[in-house]
């Protein structure tokens, strides 16, 4: 089984008497439930239901591990200060590294990532022997079509819905409220959701950021990041079917079983 440390991920602690109701209270997943060494994911929405930052959650005794993208960690523990109020908790960033592993066995010490069986186990601490590289980890993710939260979303202008975090258990949808809930549940009730991550393939490179995925001459959706042969697209759902293009060159929509067809 491929292990590789994640360098784009980074860690921030949360303890104190007050650090699972805090977070219960922010955050689209359940944090009270949550048992020492269970490990779920989730995310903190703006307050009109916007993806501000993805995040794993790690149960511990006394609080929780928060696993989040390395390059917004000090934005998110600026922004965790703000909403501490008077709340007893402690909240800092912590130094040990991020491991995943992927394949026919899980290795000890991993626990499986919540989001799909099939994108193996994740870990953290001080070290863990690799034998693979994170370009390796995001390759297998394309594969299995998941978004990257991160990098396939636009920061502040992305519903969590779009990014499927409903279909990988990324938002509880019964343990009340948190910050952005209002709009991210109305839009999974009325059903109006117009856009999804999609993975689409092509042959050769991935075009650019940005790049249109046309239906014909209509805009069916944007492309987001990828690698050889395949990338993560906003695709409109009632434009999926057709013959789709970018900058001129056949794509084709690649939905994987996990993702139950949808009607635009």
């Amino acid at each position: 089984m491929p292990i590789a440390r994640l360098d784009s991920r980074a860690l921030i602690r949360i303890s104190g008497p007050d650090a699972r109701p805090f977070l219960h209270n922010l955050l689209t997943q359940n944090v009270e439930t949550l048992q020492p060494g269970e490990l779920r994911f989730g995310a903190l929405l703006s307050p009109p239901g916007r993806l501000m930052f993805d995040l794993f959650i790690w149960g511990e005794e006394d609080g929780v591990i928060l696993d989040v993208a390395a390059d917004r960690r000090d934005a998110l523990l600026q922004r965790l200060s703000m909403y501490r109020l008077r709340s007893s908790v402690d909240v800092m960033a912590i130094p040990d590294a991020v491991f995943v592993a992927w394949g026919a066995d899980r290795p000890d010490g991993f626990v499986d990532d919540p989001r799909l069986p099939a994108l193996g186990g994740r870990r953290w601490g001080d070290q863990s022997e690799t034998d693979a590289t994170e370009a390796d980890w995001q390759a297998h993710r394309l594969t299995l079509g998941v978004p990257d939260p991160t990098a396939d979303t636009l920061q502040d202008k992305t519903y969590p819905i779009e990014a499927d975090f409903d279909l990988l258990n990324g938002i509880d949808f019964h343990k009340g409220c948190f910050i952005g809930q209002e709009t991210t549940s109305r839009m999974k009730r009325r059903g109006t959701i117009k856009n999804r991550m999609m993975a689409i393939t092509f042959d050769g490179p991935a075009p650019e950021r940005g790049a249109e995925v046309l239906n014909g001459d209509l805009r069916a959706g944007e492309v987001m990041t990828g690698a050889e042969g395949r990338a993560i697209a906003l695709m409109r759902l009632d434009r999926m079917e057709g013959d789709l293009t970018v900058e001129g060159r056949p794509v084709r929509v690649a939905k994987p079983d996990w993702i139950p067809d949808f009607q635009g």
